[in-house]
């Protein structure tokens, strides 16, 4: 996160950042995390907010941290806002991505549970809940595409997909919990080894 962008932000692009996340929230079946590729498309290649390594770091440290995944969404909008100037806009950028990506999600989710439990023997609503799965699946490993891909230079970071080889053969072979696994990972990069 070292490398930051000088963004010149109006009330029209905070509200269509606004907008974007309340549209990215009806999209996160699954949880936030599955919308991050489109997090990238809008936030990193389109209108250029956030530098990839912010967008990376901003999963990262969310994903490492103790607390719900979802605050990645805060630290995207944070970063965005540390981009646009000063730590007021940082909190703006925070308070906009959250509440545009928790609001639908939340009202939706709680009309529609409701209706699914009420219905829950009906085919379309058993059918409905079997094909999501797949879905959910497919954005998840979109977003791990993602984050593979935001490296320039695959020959040079063969340690890096290995440690992610190793990483996904113990959490399917072994009882090792995950957070033992992040901590490696965390001290293997700290002294440059990935």
């Amino acid at each position: 996160m070292n490398e930051t962008l000088h963004l010149s932000m109006h009330v029209a692009d905070w509200l269509q950042l606004f907008l974007h996340y309340l549209s990215l929230s009806l999209l996160s079946v699954g949880g936030a995390i599955a919308s991050a590729p489109d997090m990238h498309r809008y936030l990193v290649d389109d209108q250029h907010l956030l530098t990839d390594p912010q967008f990376s770091a901003s999963i990262t440290i969310a994903q490492a941290a103790p607390g719900p995944n979802i605050l990645f969404v805060a630290l995207m909008g944070w970063n965005v806002g540390l981009n646009a100037g000063s730590m007021v806009t940082g909190l703006l950028g925070m308070a906009l991505t959250m509440v545009g990506m928790l609001l639908p999600s939340t009202a939706f989710t709680y009309t529609m549970t409701r209706w699914i439990h009420r219905n829950r023997e009906l085919r379309p609503v058993r059918a409905f809940k079997l094909g999501m799965g797949p879905v959910v699946v497919g954005l998840v490993l979109a977003t791990g595409w993602i984050l593979a891909s935001a490296h320039d230079t695959p020959s040079q970071d063969w340690p890096l997909y290995l440690v992610t080889l190793i990483t996904v053969v113990m959490v399917l072979k072994t009882r090792i919990h995950l957070l033992w696994l992040l901590t490696a990972g965390a001290v293997l990069g700290w002294f440059g080894l990935v």
